[in-house]
């Protein structure tokens, strides 16, 4: 039995299922693959991805191969109702709703992984979390897992470097047709399409600090150049900090960059980005987003403690008034704001991103018994698959080597 908000607002879900659909080529390539082939017929899989128009799509092609789906969203801002009804009314059992409380995130949850899935597509690691804290009697039944972003897979390694995963996971977040894409071009136009929209206010012109130059902090800092602002790079690594200079940006420690930024976007993956010593030297007016997967980079508890009031400023925009009188404003409580404040990634980008999982949840299929319980990269046919897929749908033909070339070179 689904726990969503409100079926009634199915009709709508399909509008905005069919909108991303008519822009996932690849997506659309494997639903016929899949509807010949059942792949996954037999199969429950369990997923906790942001749970809006583009995952959604993902749920139908899995569900085309066989797949009996059990489905909840990997944060409640991301969730949208009216997605969540549509999928629930045309009969997958859905477990989330907007803006559920901690409590009812995590029952959400725990009522997915209770249908006992063979396959688990996670978004940050918390299925993976509860399986192994409350749920091993599901682990022998595994046939294993895939991860979607980066966070998860930085939990998943520290799980697997300690000997205590207990399946294999596959790290999408680490294919090709994912962080070059999603991670980059998908994040740097969703960040300031949400901060756009959310805000009314132009980039040019402004300072804006971004934290970390990983992909997703690449593509954050190249669109918020595009947009003609100021950009200044914190890091904590030697080689992306060199990096960023080389691309044209200003780098400093982040008690530096924190007095002089009008915006700043957090996208780690780790926790305490920005703290109590960088709020106390912002200048009034700063507005906080972060990009990263959990609500941790922005410390908002010593935010709240510093303040002396807070206040709705905008819709999705908080204002924390210092003792000084400076106010300093938080998108989408501090959640990553290109969902929790807007739409997520582009549906051309989350195409080829979707189309990894939906091969690499065939992949844990087709190798039943034979992998690893460890982290597992992507294959590269399946990478390529998925970029020969697109290039088709983009009417794009490549080169191909001679058998000379192939010779010369060693293939």
């Amino acid at each position: 039995m689904s726990d969503v908000r409100d079926l009634s607002l199915a009709p709508l879900g399909e509008k905005k299922m069919a909108w991303a659909y008519r822009h996932m080529p690849v997506l659309n390539s494997l639903e016929k693959t899949f509807e010949a082939e059942k792949p996954f017929k037999g199969l429950k899989i369990t997923l906790s991805i942001h749970l809006e128009a583009k995952t959604a799509c993902l749920c139908r092609v899995l569900e085309k191969g066989g797949a009996e789906m059990h489905v909840t969203g990997s944060n409640p801002l991301s969730t949208q109702d009216e997605v969540t009804a549509a999928l629930a009314a045309g009969g997958m059992d859905v477990h989330a709703y907007h803006g559920a409380a901690p409590e009812e995130y995590e029952r959400h949850l725990c009522a997915v992984l209770e249908a006992g899935p063979d396959i688990i597509i996670d978004d940050g690691g918390d299925l993976v979390h509860l399986i192994h804290m409350k749920y091993t009697n599901l682990i022998p039944k595994l046939l294993g897992g895939c991860e979607e972003t980066t966070t998860g897979v930085q939990r998943l390694n520290i799980m697997a470097k300690a000997g205590a995963l207990r399946f294999p996971m596959v790290a999408v977040n680490n294919a090709g047709c994912k962080y070059l894409f999603d991670n980059r071009y998908g994040t740097g136009q969703s960040v300031f399409d949400a901060i756009n929209t959310t805000t009314n206010l132009i980039i040019a012109g402004k300072t804006v600090v971004i934290a970390g130059y990983g992909w997703c902090g690449k593509g954050t800092a190249l669109r918020a150049k595009g947009l003609g602002a100021r950009v200044i790079i914190t890091e904590i690594d030697p080689i992306k900090a060199i990096e960023a200079v080389m691309d044209g940006f200003e780098v400093m420690p982040m008690a530096e960059a924190a007095k002089r930024g009008d915006i700043f976007v957090t996208v780690t993956g780790c926790e305490d980005v920005i703290t109590r010593e960088h709020f106390t030297v912002m200048q009034d007016g700063a507005i906080l987003t972060n990009a990263g997967h959990f609500d941790v980079e922005v410390n908002l508890v010593q935010l709240a403690e510093l303040a002396k009031s807070r206040r709705e400023a905008r819709k999705n925009i908080e204002g924390f008034v210092m003792e000084d009188g400076r106010t300093l404003y938080v998108i989408g409580e501090g959640r990553l704001v290109n969902l929790a404040a807007g739409d997520g990634h582009p549906a051309e980008i989350m195409d080829m991103s979707f189309a990894i999982q939906a091969l690499s949840a065939r992949y844990l299929v087709r190798n039943k018994g034979k992998l690893a319980a460890d982290v597992i990269s992507v294959p590269r046919e399946v990478d390529e698959e998925v970029a020969a897929i697109k290039l088709r749908s983009l009417g794009i033909t490549l080169d191909t080597l001679t058998e000379a070339q192939k010779a010369y070179i060693g293939l």
